[in-house]
């Protein structure tokens, strides 16, 4: 399976769920000027700046246009709403990442809508693990504001979680859950460990955040080399402390992937912080 992340992806490949939810909650609240240039510029260089869209392609101003063009004529196509059907049953997200503008799309949000509803208690239990709520049972506000990364079993690489397909119960009794991974097609969906290969999504450091990284921890690092640049997990190994400049964090830490038990010294930029 080619699994390659080139340094700089030029071809871009969808908005992330909280881009998502910015754009609907713009279309929902006001219409107007949203198709303007200047304001969808705007927006594509939030997007782009933001934590979220670290390792993705930056996002370009008429891709926003073009999503808001194709959701204005979603919005004249007289299908029943999936996102008021579920909304005070299960709180669950009101967007897919779906976003072609037609009719069958509309059908497969709602087919989407069905399987997130299924996976609901599976969620909800690995979000317990996870620490984002105190007890098994406890709803989750807000699950569309919540981004997950996965455990690749081909690579051992983490990737982004695009979506939940599924959920099933193993012989020895372990859950494992079936993950769509960002960028990436249904010939690529994998059944994950719900323990072992499920996780918040890890956040980059900012410069003002190198102080957290310690020796001994465990990092989210990129690894980069001539035609991929892959996450993996690393232990920090040793770190060479140096005075900032108005190019940030010029510190250097010495990594050991857990992978292949590789070496090399990084800069910060590399790192992210792993939750829980």
């Amino acid at each position: 399976m080619d699994r390659l992340r080139p340094r700089q992806r030029p071809v871009f490949s969808g908005f992330t769920k909280a881009e998502i939810e910015k754009m609907e909650k713009l279309f929902m609240e006001s219409r107007e000027l949203l198709q303007s240039k200047e304001f969808c510029q705007k927006l594509a260089r939030n997007f782009s700046s933001s934590s979220g869209r670290a390792g993705k392609p930056i996002v370009k101003w008429n891709e926003v246009q073009n999503w808001f063009t194709t959701r204005q004529q979603e919005s004249k196509v007289k299908v029943p709403s999936v996102t008021n059907t579920y909304k005070d049953e299960s709180g669950l997200p009101q967007t897919c990442l779906l976003n072609d503008g037609d009719q069958s799309s509309q059908i497969l949000k709602a087919e989407a809508s069905c399987l997130w509803k299924s996976m609901y208690p599976v969620a909800n239990f690995f979000f317990c693990f996870l620490g984002l709520v105190s007890k098994v049972g406890e709803k989750v506000s807000d699950l569309s504001e919540l981004e997950f990364e996965a455990k690749s079993s081909t690579d051992g690489a983490w990737y982004d979680v695009d979506m939940f397909l599924s959920h099933r119960v193993t012989s020895s009794g372990e859950t494992e859950v079936r993950v769509r991974f960002v960028g990436f097609g249904a010939e690529e969906d994998e059944w994950v460990n719900v323990k072992k290969a499920v996780r918040g999504r890890s956040i980059p450091f900012e410069h003002s955040e190198c102080c957290k990284v310690m020796v001994g921890g465990l990092v989210l690092c990129l690894q980069e080399r001539r035609d991929q640049s892959i996450y993996y997990d690393a232990h920090v190994l040793e770190i060479e402390r140096k005075t900032h400049d108005i190019r940030g964090c010029r510190c250097l830490f010495f990594i050991r992937y857990d992978h292949d038990s590789s070496e090399e010294t990084v800069r910060l930029r590399r790192l992210c912080r792993i939750l829980g």
